[in-house]
Parts: structure tokens; sequence; C-alpha cells
């Protein structure tokens, strides 16, 4: 039996006041070309970002890595970046390499 490889994926989009970015399945080095250009999306949209982690289901160091980017640069261009993470799989890593706290909730930016 062969056994296909999860795929995953970095999505974004725009509302009228905050551009999601909504990342399923795993995330990792092979989303490089789709995480750097939903990153240049998010910080030309002149907008609030959401990194929505609802539908992930693993992800490694890449992926944390685009994470901490994002909201970097978010910050350094006055781009408010939050997370929405119900099942934590993301903010579990983040709270462990001690950078939790600095991505607020999403509920903190969007009504």
């Amino acid at each position: 039996m062969i056994e296909l490889a999860a795929v995953g994926s970095i999505r974004t989009e725009a509302g009228p006041e905050v551009l999601e970015l909504r990342l399923a399945g795993e995330i990792d080095a092979a989303l490089r070309p789709q995480a750097s250009e939903s990153m240049g999306i998010a910080l030309t949209a002149g907008t609030p970002v959401v990194v929505d982690a609802t539908d992930v289901t693993f992800i490694d160091s890449a992926g944390i890595a685009f994470v901490m980017q994002l909201h970097h640069a978010g910050s350094e261009a006055g781009i408010d970046v939050a997370l929405r993470d119900p099942r934590r799989v993301l903010r579990d890593v983040l709270d462990m390499i001690g950078y939790g706290d600095q991505i607020r909730d999403a509920d903190a930016i969007v009504a």
C-alpha cells in the first residue's frame, strides 16, 4: 500500500477589516514559496493580519519561523499580527520557546 504524504497550505483571505492567513495541514519547509507570497501580501494589505491555525495538524521549525518572521515584520511596519489557534497546535510550541506572549490572540483585534 502506498501512503500519500500529508499536504499543507497557506491561503490568504482579504476582508474589509482584516487579512487572514489560513494555515492548514502540515506546515513545513515545503511551503516556503506559499509562505513568502503570503507574507508579502500580508505586509502590504494595510489591515491587521490574523494567522488562523485552526486546521493545522503539524508545524515544523520552518513553519514556526514563518509565523515569528511575519509577526516581527508586522510589528516593525506597525501592522497588528494575531493568532487564532483553538487547538493550540502552534500556540503551545510558541509558548515552549518563550514567544507565545509576543503574539496576541485574534480575539484581541477581531470583534
